[in-house]
């Protein structure tokens, strides 16, 4: 198999209430393909849909956009805090963003990157005529490792898990647990083309037409651990003082008190 990943010239600046279809579609001409997938970063969309708010508010912006404290650390210059955000994405700040944006405002991500993506893509296969794909990307950190790589949190017409499960190894033996994220896998791959910083927000992959498919498949919030099954829930001194404090707690429900304690 051979893929072939380029990033599209020509979108330029992304304002508010931008139509994403048409400087896409522009970008793209008549080069498109049937079973191609466009990686779009999550910047331009935010951007269109005026998720836009003021620097003075980012740590207002990134509470608003937090359902659960995962770790607090401080630092010389300021706080870091690894979030759950509204879209079930662990990372730091909630995804709230500084960079490629006006001096003085933050970008939040969009809203429904899923439905972001199923909009995008109906109207590309629309207005071209070839049955693509979209992934929207985003760049996060990951768990034991440095640096940040693009993972997919929106998808509209991709499987964005390729499942061998019950499926055999080149051994023979049966594969139990094996499911690559596509999504995730392109997200990264795209990200080596278009860069951070060269103006190109999104990219088109050719080569991977098996998993092109309709647009009611399962987005990339599919890809979100459920809870019930996440077994790194806090970071490591949230966990200690979860556990101390619902001690005591325990402890003093039982008739402990301090005083007891110490005789």
């Amino acid at each position: 198999m051979t893929l072939s990943i380029w990033a599209l010239d020509g979108i330029g600046e992304v304002r508010a209430g931008d139509d994403l279809v048409a400087l896409i579609g522009a970008a793209v001409a008549d080069s498109l393909d049937d079973g191609d997938i466009l990686v779009i970063t999550s910047k331009i969309i935010s951007k269109a849909e005026g998720r836009i708010v003021a620097a003075a508010d980012r740590e207002d912006a990134i509470t608003a956009e937090t359902v659960r404290l995962v770790a607090r650390r401080e630092y010389p210059g300021g706080v870091t805090r690894i979030v759950e955000n509204r879209l079930g994405v662990v990372g730091a700040a909630a995804g709230v963003d500084a960079s490629n944006t006006d001096e003085g405002t933050v970008l939040l991500l969009p809203l429904d990157p899923d439905a972001s993506a199923r909009e995008i893509a109906t109207g590309i296969r629309s207005l071209t005529g070839r049955e693509i794909g979209v992934i929207v990307s985003d760049t996060l950190g990951r768990p034991w490792r440095e640096g940040q790589t693009d993972v997919a949190i929106g998808a509209a017409g991709v499987h964005v898990f390729d499942d061998l499960r019950g499926t055999v190894d080149a051994s023979g033996k049966p594969l139990v647990v094996t499911q690559p994220c596509l999504a995730d896998e392109l997200a990264a791959a795209t990200d080596l083309v278009k860069g951070k910083a060269s103006g190109r927000p999104v990219a088109v992959v050719r080569g991977l037409a098996r998993i092109v498919g309709e647009l009611d498949l399962p987005g990339a919030a599919s890809i979100v651990r459920p809870a019930e099954r996440d077994m790194f829930r806090l970071g490591t001194d949230e966990a200690i003082a979860e556990g101390r404090e619902a001690g005591y707690a325990e402890g003093y429900a039982d008739g402990f008190s301090e005083g007891r304690a110490e005789a």
